[in-house]
């Protein structure tokens, strides 16, 4: 047999590394393309000129496109046979992606947990992206539940210990980055890191309705192959569920309005995708201060944020019911560290 079924969770063996085929050359063709996919507008990623005043060599790809790069090449081996991607963790941006570097991706096996139906597990890897150089620039742990394909006895459970938080010590501030002379006008706002305080929630306003072909648009340039995305056929109601990484980038998007400065993604602290989100539905966003952090690069600070993506018509700042589960309305709650002015 030439093709390739894809892994099912009896598949896996703890402890094991993968190396995922197929590396990718970003340019700016995949930045154009981000930005017409989604209202992504911060200055750092959108301007050459805005960057090296703040002590790059250039525009880097936004961070996520790094992400959805690197998640895209795990999805063969990982989700292909995914019921869901349940949640992320311990993931840290490593160093900036420019265009013409050629990314590519590992992962290792760290948990295994079948579940009590016996018909389906959760798989726990931590992926790392890796660039022409072999210097890693993103690392990440996610759990997918993945289905099993043959009745087989259930491994031993490992449930990976898993830090909370990534700590402000451990944060990634790229070489050069200064923010002494950074020019809010162009940037879009005025607020700077000792403008936000802990506990102050911010309703982004602004929506995007998700529209399927924008969707399989995103799926495709991930190169994101997991069925639940792209076969209609493949859910029992018919529907195609909408890449959560899609999501992630309209509500990361979206916070720009409030958040401008929040420039670059350094690390991500926690990440459930609480509900599934299809074509038709309006993305809003809000976000709430969970911390700061002073960092040793001048003029930079870092900022902890919880951004929540919901369906239109859910009230700003509701996340959870009175039973701790999710509202209904909850796409998205993800935990992150960004880098914004002092």
């Amino acid at each position: 047999m030439k093709t390739n079924p894809g892994r099912f969770f009896e598949d896996y063996t703890l402890g094991e590394v993968i190396q995922h085929a197929v590396p990718r050359t970003l340019a700016e063709g995949e930045r154009a393309l981000y930005h017409a996919l989604y209202p992504a507008r911060h200055a750092l990623y959108s301007s050459d000129n805005f960057a090296v005043a703040c002590g790059l060599e250039g525009s880097p790809m936004d961070d996520l496109i790094a992400f959805h790069t690197v998640f895209g090449k795990t999805v063969p081996d990982i989700s292909l046979n995914a019921v869901a991607n349940l949640g992320y963790g311990d993931g840290r941006w490593l160093a900036p992606v420019y265009p013409g570097d050629t990314l590519r991706s590992e992962s290792q096996v760290i948990g295994l947990k079948q579940n009590s139906n016996g018909k389906s597990g959760v798989v726990y890897v931590r992926t790392r992206g890796i660039n022409q150089s072999g210097e890693a620039v993103l690392e990440y742990v996610r759990w997918v539940m993945v289905r099993k394909n043959r009745d087989t006895a259930a491994p031993e459970t490992v449930i990976p210990d898993l830090p909370k938080t990534v700590t402000p010590d451990r944060l990634v501030i790229p070489e050069g980055l200064d923010f002494t002379d950074y020019d809010f006008t162009l940037a879009g706002e005025p607020h700077r890191w000792g403008d936000y305080a802990i506990g102050e929630q911010i309703d982004h306003i602004d929506g995007v309705t998700v529209e399927e072909a924008e969707h399989m648009l995103a799926t495709r340039l991930w190169q994101n192959t997991a069925k639940v995305h792209f076969d209609a056929t493949n859910r029992e109601d018919g529907r195609r569920l909408i890449y959560g990484g899609h999501v992630i980038s309209l509500a990361r998007a979206l916070s720009f309005n409030g958040l401008a400065n929040a420039q670059m993604i350094v690390a991500l602290n926690a990440g459930a995708h609480a509900n599934p989100c299809f074509a038709g539905d309006t993305v809003r966003a809000w976000s709430e201060v969970l911390d700061k952090a002073e960092t040793s690069a001048p003029g930079v600070g870092a900022i902890r944020l919880r951004l929540v993506a919901v369906k239109h018509g859910a009230a700003p700042f509701a996340l959870r019911g009175e039973d701790g589960k999710y509202n209904p309305s909850v796409l998205l709650d993800l935990d992150y560290w960004a880098l914004i002015p002092t």
